[in-house]
């Protein structure tokens, strides 16, 4: 089954249009996000928050998403999550120090609380909807879409954010977003929503309880957790700030660095996705740690530089579909929404701890080559960790 015959689903194609709009402008405004936080002079540590706050939501509020997306009909939530959105952008435009970066970090942190639900609700709904092969063309559509807009959207915003200013690429994406909700409008689902009758109390304890008793889904939420190894967003501002800024403006290189991994992250599983498999996973995560230690010997200079961030994408894409579909197919309905929103808390706590170890050790000293490094060198342990899994826990045949 190709790509093309998973997208004659016609809710999966109206879904699909709805997040290269809404994830675009996602996209097309974090640049401005960062080159304005760069402009009123915030440091490795301010840098790494801002960040980390883009990630926390889905670690504090986990429990209470999963509720969220086993209680309300699909669509009703989407379109309240895309209105919070909107408004959080456009917010966005009446920061204009560093004396107000906490309401920064508070809109940063709504806007993605709202984006997390959203995100999460999506992938509860797919296994809802489709199953075995188009479920996996499913994932990888989404992370496609998702890699597709993370190139463009970065392109484009940091020309715009150059040329015209932070505002105005915050009021463009407050205009995308509005877009996605008049598509919304016209989206039809016939899911059967599962009935909860128990407190919002007990669905948290049931869901916890479920989580706890299978292990094979514990160890496989860790596995795509280690995929936040190269959450980057900060040590690509840090490098874009403190190495390339003699070769190119800050939000250029931030945009065009971002760009060239998301364009290995969108070609990538055109080229591996069909030989990964439960049998040859932990060499994928070997290529990976390799492709982040190439790229780190290759950060000296910004244009060669290009080209190691470029190998970093192809493998990040297939290895993050690869796992949630791992879980979402060992997961039981009635309970996906509490698992999914569990499986994002892990993996976004991974990258917020990735985030903050990039801004505290170059505050320690440690270059930046050195610590792009030492994330690649976490890709050998996990390959390590996947082979003890499917020792112990998961049947390749």
């Amino acid at each position: 089954m190709t790509y093309l015959d998973t997208l004659k689903h016609p809710v999966i194609r109206r879904l699909s249009l709805i997040q290269f709009i809404s994830y675009f402008g996602t996209w097309f405004s974090q640049v401005a996000l960062f080159s304005m936080i760069v402009s009123f002079g915030a440091d490795a540590i301010t840098i790494a928050f801002t960040a980390a706050m883009a990630m926390l939501p889905a670690v504090i509020l986990a429990p209470i998403i999963g509720i969220i997306i086993d209680r309300i009909e699909f669509k009703k939530l989407m379109g309240i999550l895309l209105m919070i959105e909107i408004s959080m952008t456009l917010g966005f435009i009446f920061i204009n120090s560093l004396e107000y970066v906490w309401v920064l970090m508070i809109l940063i942190f709504i806007r993605s609380s709202a984006a997390s639900i959203l995100f999460s609700a999506e992938m509860a709904l797919f296994p809802k909807l489709v199953s075995g092969e188009m479920l996996k063309n499913t994932n990888e559509i989404h992370s496609v879409i998702w890699s597709l807009c993370y190139a463009l959207g970065m392109a484009a915003g940091g020309v715009v954010t150059y040329y015209v200013g932070f505002n105005m690429a915050f009021t463009i994406d407050a205009v995308l977003y509005s877009i996605a909700v008049l598509l919304l409008i016209g989206l039809q689902l016939s899911i059967e929503n599962v009935k909860h009758t128990d407190s919002n109390l007990q669905m948290i304890k049931d869901g916890f309880n479920y989580l706890k008793s299978k292990k094979k889904i514990l160890h496989l939420i860790l596995l795509h957790a280690s995929i936040g190894l190269t959450s980057f967003d900060a040590l690509i501002t840090l490098l874009a700030d403190l190495q390339y800024t003699s070769i190119i403006a800050v939000p250029l290189a931030i945009g065009w660095m971002n760009a060239t991994r998301a364009l290995g992250l969108m070609i990538g599983p055109f080229l591996i996705s069909k030989i990964i498999s439960k049998n040859n996973l932990h060499y994928f995560f070997i290529l990976q740690g390799l492709a982040i230690i190439l790229w780190s010997q290759l950060e000296y200079h910004f244009y060669i530089g290009l080209l190691g961030l470029f190998v970093t994408g192809l493998f990040i894409t297939t290895l993050w579909s690869y796992t949630y579909l791992l879980i979402q197919e060992e997961t039981d309905p009635k309970y996906m929404g509490r698992v999914i929103s569990y499986n994002d808390m892990f993996f976004m706590l991974s990258n917020v701890v990735t985030a903050l170890f990039i801004g505290y050790a170059s505050k320690w000293g440690l270059s930046l080559e050195g610590i792009t490094f030492v994330l690649g060198i976490g890709f050998f342990v996990v390959a390590g960790y996947y082979l003890w899994c499917k020792k112990n826990y998961i049947d390749v045949n």
